[in-house]
């Protein structure tokens, strides 16, 4: 399951999305992340491509099985490290940002780690 740190961000936009609204669109997930559409409409053509999304003729936007499990993965890292670093002290914009860097870079095996690690001091 290897796929870069953009298209990452565009699979767990597209699973927030999917939590807010009825039906997510390109125009939705470049709204999201204020992208250009042209920008969006390209990452979504490789997304469908490596069959992590499927688009209707109307636009709407699935993620498949394999979509779904990178997105969630990334969603998991993001939301925990947004509250383990603010839980340390770290300022709540700046914490998200962070997460955001370092879900995408971490190991499996670190991550894992860091998680049973925070589980057992609560």
């Amino acid at each position: 399951m290897n796929t870069n740190e953009s298209a990452e961000n565009y699979l767990e936009t597209i699973l927030i999305l999917s939590k807010k609204l009825p039906v997510v669109r390109s125009v939705d997930v470049a709204a999201e992340l204020n992208f250009k559409k042209p920008s969006v409409s390209v990452a979504m053509k490789n997304l469908r491509e490596k069959h992590h999304i499927t688009m209707t003729e109307a636009g709407f936007i699935y993620l498949t099985d394999s979509g779904r499990e990178i997105a969630e993965m990334i969603y998991e890292r993001h939301e925990f490290l947004t509250s383990w670093l603010t839980a340390l002290g770290v300022p709540a914009r700046i914490a998200g940002e962070d997460a955001c860097k370092i879900e995408h870079v971490i190991s499996k095996e670190s991550f894992n780690a860091i998680k049973q690690y925070v589980k057992g001091r609560q």
